[in-house]
């Protein structure tokens, strides 16, 4: 049984939910791991079935990482090979300090395309954070030494409260890489604003709280085969009679 906030409910390969992101996905602002976690499923249940997309989600520590190092080139080895990326989706936020865990009070957008040498920034909470994605901008053209043009869309969604901001992330990370770069031909032109799209950040919050549900569950599902003393393997003993004392006695499966 869980005891307290910190513990995980649910780990994937990278990234791990706990009981306070849960509590905080309901109705306040966003923690790191839950922007994480999103990006992990939708690289996992989106990007792995385009082999040929050269999309990266970089995660939240990542972003923060290269807004807060000088020269980002001393960090290449931590981030992804972007050498054949084409475009890279970066959750930003406005922390300025590296000894505060969680800090920050708002998360933006911003959406790098390498190919067109344009940097998109959405906020959903204007000016918000433009000062800090165009900073982040300035240090990812200087980690990729290509020339990068920032781009403040000013008709993205607009939040109707202050903790949203980190469900807008998400909901239109996922429009932008479903809707405009992996549904449509590679030759075609793409038009990145999102003017006149409705978010329903209430309605994202519980789709997300039910997907992270579906993957506990089946996490849950998975250790306790996983735990069985002979996982996969069939009883030689004779089927044994259905009665309650025996039920109870039986370690066997009723067939």
């Amino acid at each position: 049984m869980l005891s307290h906030n910190k513990e995980h409910l649910l780990r994937q390969r990278e990234d791990t939910v706990t009981r306070e992101d849960i509590s905080v996905l309901k109705n306040d602002w966003l923690t790191d791991n839950v922007i994480s976690f999103w990006e992990e499923y939708l690289e996992r249940e989106y990007l792995t079935n385009y082999k040929h997309s050269h999309i990266v989600l970089l995660r939240p520590t990542m972003s923060f990482m290269l807004m807060q190092t000088p020269d980002p080139r001393t960090i290449k080895d931590a981030l992804p090979d972007f050498t054949n990326v084409t475009h890279i989706f970066l959750p930003i936020n406005d922390n300025h300090s590296a000894s505060i865990a969680e800090g920050g009070t708002h998360w933006s957008l911003l959406l790098v395309s390498i190919v067109d040498g344009v940097a998109f920034h959405y906020d959903s909470m204007p000016p918000g954070n433009q000062n800090e994605a165009h900073y982040v901008t300035q240090k990812f053209s200087r980690l990729i030494n290509r020339p990068l043009r920032f781009i403040q869309l000013t008709d993205s969604p607009l939040q109707d409260n202050s903790s949203d901001c980190g469900v807008f992330v998400c909901l239109n990370m996922r429009h932008l890489l479903l809707k405009r770069l992996l549904m449509v031909r590679t030759d075609a032109k793409v038009s990145m604003s999102l003017g006149g799209r409705r978010v329903d950040a209430s309605a994202g919050r519980k789709e997300m709280l039910r997907i992270i549900e579906e993957f506990r569950r089946e996490g849950e599902r998975r250790r306790s085969i996983s735990n069985s003393p002979h996982p996969g393997r069939k009883s030689k003993s004779p089927p044994r009679i259905d009665s309650p004392n025996t039920r109870a006695k039986s370690n066997e499966p009723m067939n």
